[in-house]
């Protein structure tokens, strides 16, 4: 569980090996999943809390906003803020005094400050918003010392992992929530409000992807605005497969009632080879530069297709090194239409054979926008955090916790989004071969409740 940079790095390093251990290994199954130690969270319902008391874990590039955003929820607390940097700390410690709100306990410098704010008594909830290999010992830690956790995406990047997550929150009955605000964005819970409705019919076929220019980002240097320690660059250097997949897959699989109704059964996965990031590298440092005669194992593009119990299918792409617009495609099809994002058209039956034009757009929206929205749509755009998403994120979970409701995500969630990561480059390294995915429900899936149309 400690973890200092050097021991992230060591870390790094060790996860580098699952590729190679994977390419290896003739293991190509995962339908065997270990005995039930805890009691099912499916339905689970924690103690309501009146006043959420959160402890934050990194407040660089995504924790920095969390703070004030959760802040001015009300019947909310930030308590603790723990980094490894103290100037880090200390500035959202004074942006929170600015703004009249008590002074949070601040944990920083030493390898193992982060554990004082799960340790915490003044801590309810514990966010995590570091690098990827820290979330899971993170989140573990802060379940067995009472708390609930959520993190940052994606929870798990390996299937040891996803397990370790299911298993102590069954243990502890804490909640655990990966933090995926994609779920909140206006498209995708208007496309959740067409799937209630039954709009869209019978729903046959979901795409999802995360293509997002990223060239930038992963050779800068911190110091320049890039990742600490350059960490997702060197995870590219590792491995192969997706290890983003839950900003997209998130949505489609609540259109889909995945864990609540349906379930993922096998996937298969291939990539592109790699060639985005040695041009970037070049460019930037020199064609003899040791950043351009790295090896890089992950290919400019993952496609991976998952086929569920009931039939159905989902295309999940990842691409960060190729110069194309964002877009996370978020696409799910019916047996009366469709919804496609980037750019938001819809088309029905009798008409289906032709996008909606601007005016019966705007009129299906208007008819079928989702009461998160319509209720704190302002508020969200004006707190801000990805147009809104990040605010309504946090407004849900913190009125669930309050008011003692399942949330929106399960651990179930968490752990299957994120196991794509390691299944995805399971299938990759032995040629697209199919490859089955674990139920991390251990059949709760069957007797699980949809999500439904929830508010505030």
């Amino acid at each position: 569980m400690n973890m200092d940079r050097r021991g992230f790095l060591k870390a790094a390093a060790w996860a580098g090996g699952v590729a190679g251990a994977l390419a290896q290994s003739g293991c190509q199954t995962l339908a065997d999943f270990p005995a039930r130690r805890g009691k099912s969270l499916v339905g689970f319902r924690a103690e309501p809390l009146a006043k959420v008391r959160i402890g934050v874990i990194g407040v660089g590039h995504r924790g920095s906003a969390a703070v004030p955003r959760l802040a001015g929820i009300p019947g909310v607390e930030i308590t603790a803020i723990g980094d490894l940097y103290e100037e880090r700390a200390a500035k959202q410690a004074k942006a929170l005094a600015d703004q009249g709100k008590p002074a949070p306990a601040l944990c920083f410098g030493s390898k193992d400050a982060w554990r004082k704010v799960c340790e915490s008594k003044n801590v309810d909830l514990v966010y995590i918003c570091t690098p990827w290999l820290w979330h899971t010992p993170m989140a573990v830690y802060a379940m067995q010392c009472g708390k609930h956790a959520v993190t940052e995406v994606p929870s798990a990047m390996t299937i040891e992992q996803c397990w370790q997550l299911v298993d102590t929150a069954e243990q502890t009955q804490r909640h655990c929530m990966i933090l995926e605000n994609c779920c909140y964005g206006y498209n995708e819970m208007l496309a959740l409000m067409l799937c209630r409705k039954n709009v869209l019919g019978e729903l046959v076929h979901g795409e999802a992807a995360y293509l997002h220019d990223l060239r930038a980002s992963n050779l800068n240097e911190e110091a320049s605005g890039g990742y600490q320690g350059q960490w997702r660059l060197e995870w590219a250097k590792q491995h192969t497969g997706n290890p983003y997949p839950t900003h997209g897959l998130g949505p489609v699989c609540q259109y889909l009632d995945i864990n609540r109704g349906d379930r993922f059964e096998s996937l298969t996965s291939m990539s592109t080879a790699q060639f985005g990031l040695s041009l970037a590298a070049a460019a930037k440092y020199g064609k003899g530069s040791l950043q351009a005669k790295a090896t890089y194992k992950l290919g400019d593009m993952n496609t991976t297709l998952i086929k569920t119990y009931r039939g159905k299918t989902i295309m999940v792409q990842h691409d960060t090194t190729s110069p194309r617009p964002y877009s996370r495609i978020n696409l799910i099809s019916g047996t009366r239409g469709i919804l496609a994002d980037y750019p938001l058209r819809v088309a029905l039956e009798p008409k289906a054979h032709e996008w909606m034009d601007d005016k019966e757009l705007e009129a299906l929206k208007a008819k079928y926008v989702h009461p998160l929205w319509d209720k704190n749509g302002e508020a969200a755009k004006k707190a801000g955090g990805h147009g809104g998403m990040d605010y309504l994120m946090d407004l849900r979970l913190c009125h669930c916790l309050q008011n003692g409701l399942p949330l929106d995500i399960s651990v179930y969630d968490t752990a299957l989004w994120s196991s794509i990561v390691e299944l995805s480059e399971r299938s990759v390294l032995h040629g697209g071969a199919p490859v089955t995915v674990p139920d991390f429900t251990r059949g709760g899936w069957k007797t699980a409740d949809p999500l439904g149309i929830v508010s505030v």
